[in-house]
């Protein structure tokens, strides 16, 4: 069968990141895919093609797929909203916008600490049920209640599945609203990025079905094992064998279930590139991005057991994973390929989001397309 062709749209000096794209179904296996990129606020790609369910159903212009940990960033996004707005700042004690927050020793925990991966939450010792993760109370409720595995500041170590559920509970404590309502009205809307936490029934058609090939369940959660706790406790929580499923496309589990496809993803990062302002639309100040961007956790980190730099949400560029050339970039990597970044010298916004779970770490598909990218500035 011949390989897919690239739909949309590619300025002629970003030739090569067509042609990558159209290498990643040739040599890579891709399945589904779509890729976006924007140099000072202009779209310059806006490519997609292949199959959204890998059985032939085709990836159009507006298909959606789970981008997996990319959300992170959406929900580090919605609160330096509120910081830029005046509603919190960097330095406050979760504790003083969650009052449950300071059990177990929590109370000096920094909304910076929190979002940063320095808080001691990367999982819960107490295993909850299947299930669990669709209800977000109960999740936001144990994570209020969890002894912090180390002492808060003194190390870091990913928040694999706990992120989203400890930062979107900040922004609705502060907000008053809940944080899939905020993401929507305040980021997602004014932006006009189709980018979503809770996908609604209406939209179940555009959303392509994820395919984890090689990949075998996860063994259920196990109160020995640390790493199945981070990774499956509640059970399914990593999306692993549940991410097609109606109950996961319509839950709000902002560290791991953002639906969206490059288009939206690069949108959003344009904005960040731009430094919080796009098309006369202002969203964060620069003090605010400068906090947002600057260094506050890096070295060894204690979940992932490598190297790990992060700034207010963001994976910062770092040699063992790089996010291009540009010193400055920052971004997020979702499990399996995605990926959204910015490069602000550059004015760069790029976004990847495929069906089919590749490499964890350093997967060549956005690591090509990227090169490709950086090639044509």
């Amino acid at each position: 069968m011949p390989p897919p062709a690239a739909s949309g749209r590619c300025d002629p000096a970003f030739a090569d990141v067509r042609e990558a794209f159209l290498a990643n179904f040739a040599d890579r296996d891709e399945v589904g895919a779509s890729v976006a990129v924007s140099v000072e606020g202009r779209t310059v790609v806006d490519l997609w093609g292949g199959s959204a369910d890998g059985q032939g159903r085709p990836w159009s212009r507006d298909t959606l797929v789970d981008v997996f940990s990319v959300g992170k960033a959406m929900v580090a996004l919605s609160l330096l909203v509120l910081i830029d707005r005046g509603r919190l700042d960097f330095d406050d004690p979760v504790a003083r916008h969650w009052p449950e927050f300071a059990a177990a020793g929590k109370g000096a925990v920094t909304v910076a600490q929190l979002l940063s991966h320095q808080a001691g939450l990367p999982g819960l010792r107490q295993l909850l049920v299947p299930g669990a993760v669709y209800d977000w109370e109960r999740m936001t409720g144990a994570l209020a209640a969890e002894p912090p595995w180390w002492d808060p500041g003194s190390a870091h170590g990913y928040h694999v599945n706990t992120l989203g559920f400890l930062g979107g509970e900040l922004v609705r404590r502060v907000s008053g609203t809940s944080f899939a309502r905020f993401f929507a009205t305040e980021v997602a809307g004014p932006l006009g990025a189709d980018v979503h936490f809770g996908v609604d029934p209406h939209d179940d058609r555009r959303v392509a079905d994820f395919l984890f090939p090689g990949e075998a369940a996860l063994p259920p959660p196990d109160p020995g094992n640390d790493w199945s706790l981070v990774y499956n406790n509640p059970p399914g929580a990593s999306g692993l064998g549940t991410v097609n499923s109606r109950d996961w496309r319509r839950a709000v589990h902002p560290s791991t279930n953002c639906h969206s496809h490059a288009r939206g993803v690069a949108r959003v990062y344009a904005l960040l590139a731009a430094g919080g302002g796009l098309g006369g639309l202002h969203l964060l100040g620069r003090s605010v991005m400068a906090g947002a961007t600057s260094e506050l956790a890096v070295g060894p980190d204690r979940i992932l057991e490598r190297s790990t730099r992060f700034g207010f949400g963001f994976q910062l560029t770092q040699p063992e994973r790089p996010l291009g050339p540009g010193p400055e970039s920052f971004g997020h990597f979702g499990a399996g390929g995605s990926l959204g970044m910015a490069d602000p010298v550059a004015g760069l916004a790029f976004a990847y989001a495929m069906n089919r779970f590749g490499q964890r770490w350093q997967d060549p598909r956005n690591q090509s397309l990227l090169a490709a990218t950086y090639a044509c500035l």
